[in-house]
């Protein structure tokens, strides 16, 4: 019986230790996975990618964790050595991160200098697009000056606008140039001069990939119903090219938002002060933004609905918001449904400078009670101030409405206006003095 309790003992504490290492050997890769996504945001960030965009690179692409920090230090510093815009690199990689696999940049190195020989005139932005395009469709991008050379003599392309196209709709290489002819044939028996055709491929590539009988013209056909004439639409599609993108039924949603908006008659006129046309594709092109951070068309119609002033905003500031609010403020997107005000007020003077304050505060242990997204926006400037700002000194200066730091105050009336106001003085004679004090006596 003894040699029993021992050895069930003893096997107790072999499991222990068994599940002890498992828990130490969980927690060192727990650390070193958290180490590694340290160094490689680190790295990324170093190579001008801004730490918004980093956080979301990496969870969208979590193999990348998985590679060699020094295969990707040098698949990085290649990317570079082509002398390609820090920008556009940073594009392409958000959008194609297969160009840090070392089997990429094996090819890449070997067929470089033989494509800078066949496409002299190409940049090297437009070079490294054609040839991951190429090898996507599992083609030779050396055999594909034919097809270059036929957008350059039988469409009349510019240089500029074949580089263009190679970047912004590299899947030109299999279109066929009855396609092409077509897109361009409709856009000039529209009336768009034959120069200016250049300027729209060149402005948006994609519209090659667009089909004239499934898109451009029930488009066209729907803007004509909506009361456009023709000359309003060849100004904007001058204007921006864009516009052809718009799905079908698209302008005719953005028209009835716009008509049934229930704002101050001054936000009204800022919203249509370009055209009626031009106002409806600002409202498509803020819809797709907020899209883009995973709000659903439906809600960010409302937003914009309740929220006109969001069309009079650019679509770079309400980026800026947006990615305030989650990388920051720790919000989810579908905040914007509870609070749209939250993208119709002032970046820095309203959302930067109220957070602050509510961050000093949390810090000191002054609020002890949480303060959500509606509680930060809704109030107004002096209320805010009177809530958080004037019981701590402290927060003045960063609060800065108020306090008279370096923000000046625009006064409503011009200095010595009081005067005019001021009541006029009459000497007090003897006579005024008896005749007041008999009507007090009388009352007594």
């Amino acid at each position: 019986m003894r040699a029993q309790t021992e050895l069930l003992a003893a096997h107790r504490m072999t499991l222990g230790a068994k599940y002890a290492n498992a828990r130490f050997l969980g927690s060192t890769s727990a650390f070193s996975h958290y180490r590694k996504k340290i160094a490689v945001a680190n790295l990324f960030q170093k190579y001008g990618f801004p730490p918004s965009l980093v956080s979301f690179f990496l969870s969208r692409n979590p193999s990348i964790l998985h590679s060699p920090l020094p295969q990707l230090h040098h698949s990085l510093t290649t990317l570079f050595s082509l002398r390609i815009p820090q920008n556009d690199i940073v594009s392409l990689l958000t959008t194609n991160p297969s160009l840090l696999h070392h089997s990429f940049h094996d090819a890449l190195q070997s067929r470089l200098p033989q494509l800078q020989t066949r496409f002299p005139t190409l940049s090297p932005s437009t070079l490294l697009n054609l040839f991951l395009s190429s090898t996507k469709l599992h083609l030779d991008p050396l055999h594909l000056s034919p097809k270059l050379n036929a957008l350059k003599t039988d469409f009349a392309f510019s240089d500029a606008t074949v580089a263009s196209v190679l970047e912004g709709f590299p899947d030109v290489v299999v279109t066929s140039e009855n396609e092409i002819a077509s897109v361009i044939d409709f856009l000039a028996e529209f009336g768009i001069p034959r120069d200016e055709i250049d300027l729209v491929v060149r402005s948006f590539p994609r519209v090659l990939a667009l089909g004239v009988e499934q898109r451009l013209r029930p488009l066209f056909r729907e803007i004509k119903e909506l009361g456009f004439s023709n000359r309003e639409m060849r100004r904007e599609i001058s204007r921006d090219p864009r516009i052809l993108g718009m799905e079908i039924g698209e302008l005719t949603r953005c028209l009835r938002l716009i008509e049934s908006l229930k704002c101050r008659e001054s936000i009204k006129e800022r919203v249509i002060d370009s055209g009626l046309m031009r106002a409806c594709f600002e409202v498509k092109l803020r819809v797709d933004c907020l899209c883009g951070y995973g709000l659903t068309r439906r809600d960010a119609l409302k937003i914009i609905w309740k929220e006109p002033r969001v069309i009079c905003y650019e679509v770079g500031d309400i980026e800026r918001k947006v990615e305030f609010l989650v990388q920051r403020m720790k919000c989810s997107v579908e905040c914007l449904a509870e609070v749209p005000k939250y993208l119709g007020v002032n970046f820095e003077k309203q959302i930067v400078a109220r957070y602050s304050v509510v961050e000093c505060l949390r810090g000191k242990g002054a609020i002890g009670f949480e303060i959500g997204l509606k509680d930060l926006v809704m109030p107004s400037r002096l209320r805010f101030y009177n809530l958080y700002v004037k019981p701590y000194p402290e927060c003045e200066k960063i609060y800065g409405r108020f306090s008279g730091c370096g923000v000046q105050v625009k006064m409503k009336h011009p200095p010595g206006l009081w005067k005019l106001f001021k009541p006029q003085k009459f000497a007090e004679r003897d006579e005024d003095v008896k005749n007041v004090r008999s009507f007090m006596e009388s009352l007594v």
